[in-house]
């Protein structure tokens, strides 16, 4: 059973991954060459193409999805666990 805080916890990081991820790669791959990390030179040592999104931005975004279900797990541990409600408290005749 999920409350507000779960799903607004696995929302949050499962949009932050994709868009890290997913997202700004497809960013990328439209932008053109230049898909590494580093800037690509030539044999003159010239800087010939560079990325078009910061690789920081795009792991500081993975990052702040790990973080947010890393609080969520925290949250998760100290928080006591409710009983199911739906149980019947007496015993039933069984066919």
């Amino acid at each position: 059973m999920t409350n507000t805080i779960d799903k607004a916890a696995m929302a949050l990081s499962s949009g932050l991954m994709l868009l890290g991820i997913a997202g700004l790669g497809i960013v990328e791959i439209l932008a053109g060459p230049a898909y590494g990390a580093a800037p690509v030179t030539n044999d003159a040592g010239e800087v010939v193409a560079t990325p078009m999104i910061d690789p920081a931005l795009r792991t500081g975004l993975v990052l702040a999805g790990l973080l947010v279900l890393a609080l969520y797990g925290g949250y998760k541990l100290v928080t006591p666990v409710e009983p199911h409600k739906g149980t019947a408290d007496h015993e039933t005749m069984a066919d």
